[in-house]
This record gives structure tokens, C-alpha cells and sequence, in this order.
């Protein structure tokens, strides 16, 4: 995957690198979402929910257009994003 990074439109507030995002992109366990509400198919975002290899759980919103990923936002998870990444990860191991 390549990530563009020209002109990021979010600031990373010190506890995230673009390597950690990049890498909650390639965790083997990231849940991606295509978001059921017309705010945010009009212009196809989508979330993806992954780990970094230091273990920090990040929340992406990114657009692509399949050769480039393009994110617009990142932040470590909630706690419920959290449960819902911990569920996924049992649910597919059971």
C-alpha cells in the first residue's frame, strides 16, 4: 500500500507517527468499515480499525482510489472502538 502524505489535513498530536497509522493498516486483524450514512459514502470514506506493531489501536478515516491511501483523520481508539476490535479478533479466531 502506498499512503500519501502531501498536505495531511490533521495534525498528529505526539502520541502517533504515520508509521503507527501505516501500520494499523497492515495489521493482519484490521476491521475495515464502509460507513452506512450518506455523510460519508457521498464522497467514500471509509474506517479502518488496526494496531500499530507497538500495539497502539488507532482509528483511521481514509479515502483511496485503490493504489493510494489517503488519510484524513487519526486517533488512538475509545474504549468502545477498543471492545469492538478485541470482539472481532475472538470472533475470528473462535
Amino acid at each position: 500500500m502506498e499512503f500519501d502524505w502531501t498536505n495531511r489535513p490533521f495534525e498528529l498530536d505526539g502520541t502517533l507517527s504515520e508509521l503507527d497509522v501505516e501500520e494499523s493498516f497492515e495489521d493482519p486483524f484490521a476491521i475495515r468499515l464502509l460507513p452506512d450514512s450518506p455523510r460519508f459514502s457521498v464522497q467514500a470514506r471509509y474506517f479502518n480499525l488496526g494496531k500499530s506493531a507497538g500495539g497502539l489501536g488507532i482509528f483511521s478515516v481514509y479515502r483511496t482510489n485503490g493504489r493510494q491511501i489517503r488519510v484524513i483523520s487519526a486517533r488512538l481508539f475509545t474504549e468502545e472502538e477498543q471492545f469492538f476490535y478485541q470482539r472481532k479478533i475472538k470472533q475470528s479466531l473462535d
